[in-house]
């Protein structure tokens, strides 16, 4: 059994890891997926109120409430796969979480991308810096910043510096992916 979580600003590429996970087979939770699913039951549209929703579930269930609500469903997954991608941690609180409930089969990789890359990113996307809410990229990153992302980031048992070409990062999930972070650290 292997738990790989994701962790990193918008636009630095966990979306593209959870499609090289989805390619090889391995189950992805999302952890976004908890938020949209509030957001419908709260009778909102998610696209207009995921952050504000992310922060609400928070205030009202601590600090570690998404990843506490994805947990089921990672074992739920674990319990037909060797591995599972969780894509989309952020913050301290979460990987602590995340790391009780599964020992040294957890694994935090941090993907990382300059600022002006994840902007030219995004507006290849076909989302302009400003999201659909109007939240632009800047303001984005600092409500991540806010829920604790930069010490998620600075926690993790490797990382991917994403700023080379798509198939090159692309190389690089498989190899976390089949190989585990070992095989990363190998290759820096």
């Amino acid at each position: 059994m292997r738990v790989i979580g994701t962790v990193g600003l918008p636009g630095s590429g966990k979306g593209e890891a959870a499609a090289v996970a989805e390619e090889l087979g391995v189950p992805v939770v999302t952890m976004g997926d908890v938020i949209r699913r509030e957001c419908r039951d709260r009778g909102l549209d998610p696209a207009t109120h995921h952050g504000e929703i992310a922060q609400a579930l928070r205030e009202e269930n601590g600090p570690a409430a998404i990843a506490q609500r994805s947990l089921p469903v990672i074992q739920e997954e674990l319990e037909s796969a060797d591995a599972v991608l969780v894509d989309g941690i952020r913050s301290g609180v979460e990987v602590e979480r995340f790391e009780t409930a599964f020992g040294d089969d957890f694994a935090l990789v941090s993907i990382e991308a300059p600022f002006e890359l994840r902007a030219e990113r995004v507006n290849d996307r076909g989302r302009d810096a400003t999201g659909d809410d109007g939240e632009s990229l800047a303001e984005r990153d600092e409500r991540e910043r806010g829920f604790g992302m930069d010490e998620a980031m600075e926690r993790a048992d490797v990382t991917i510096e994403n700023t080379g070409t798509l198939e090159s990062f692309r190389r690089q999930v498989r190899s976390l992916i089949r190989d585990g972070p070992e095989a990363l650290r190998e290759e820096a």
